[in-house]
């Protein structure tokens, strides 16, 4: 059973799928159905998440797919965003590199490296990368940094960062982290107890301290593409 708001958005995410063939953002959501926040939006797509209505797919803001639909609803799911596959095997016990041939990646869309964005920009296209980046035992994506955040560590607004796909991530490496389910930003991570530490590489701005729970690492960097 769902409860008035729970149809409401999964109606309205629905409708926005079938005119646009993509969810619409929080904030179109949160308008929709008249809340204050984003955060009641969250706590929405959660339940409808736990009973099997939706699935949330990682790396891009707008990546929910409709696994089913009640009866009121036309019983029968809408289209879906084109995103990758998340997870590795935990049984890897070492990497292969493919050869130096060109691979295409797709390009999933801006991350900041800076002030923390909602979510990932949709753009979907793909991008040449050589091969010797890229782990033939791993799926990788390409995002274009938006920011000055991770200057000092080499990372340039406009540049386009390689990430391999993983949950996990080791003190001092540099990921992609998703704060809440929606909020994404590129940052070095570290591990402080029941804290995570979303750390920058530019003096002007502040580490993040933030609860462990709120923190989902998508994945880390391998490569780095600028265009000059």
């Amino acid at each position: 059973m769902l409860t008035r708001k729970q149809l409401d958005l999964l109606e309205f995410i629905n409708r926005r799928v079938a005119r646009d063939g993509v969810p619409p953002s929080f904030d179109e959501m949160k308008d929709a159905l008249d809340l204050r926040s984003k955060s009641g939006i969250h706590r929405l797509i959660t339940a409808l998440e736990e009973r099997g209505f939706i699935r949330r797919l990682a790396h891009r803001a707008r990546a929910i797919e409709i696994v089913k639909l009640p009866e009121s609803l036309g019983g029968a799911p809408a289209g879906t965003p084109r995103v990758i596959d998340g997870g590795l095997s935990q049984t890897e016990s070492r990497e292969t590199r493919s050869n130096g041939a060109v691979q295409e990646l797709p390009l999933l869309g801006r991350i900041a490296a800076g002030r923390p964005i909602e979510a990932i920009d949709d753009a979907p296209a793909g991008i040449g990368v050589p091969g010797h980046m890229i782990s033939t035992r791993a799926r990788h994506y390409a995002l274009e940094v938006r920011g000055d955040s991770m200057i000092d560590a080499g990372i340039n607004d406009g540049d386009v960062v390689i990430i391999r796909e993983t949950a996990h991530a080791d003190d001092g490496e540099i990921v992609v982290a998703q704060v809440d389910g929606y909020e994404a930003t590129l940052k070095r991570i570290r591990h402080s107890g029941d804290m995570v530490i979303l750390e920058a590489a530019n003096p002007a701005y502040e580490a993040r301290v933030l609860s462990a729970g709120s923190v989902s690492v998508q994945g880390r960097l391998v490569g780095l593409i600028r265009t000059y």
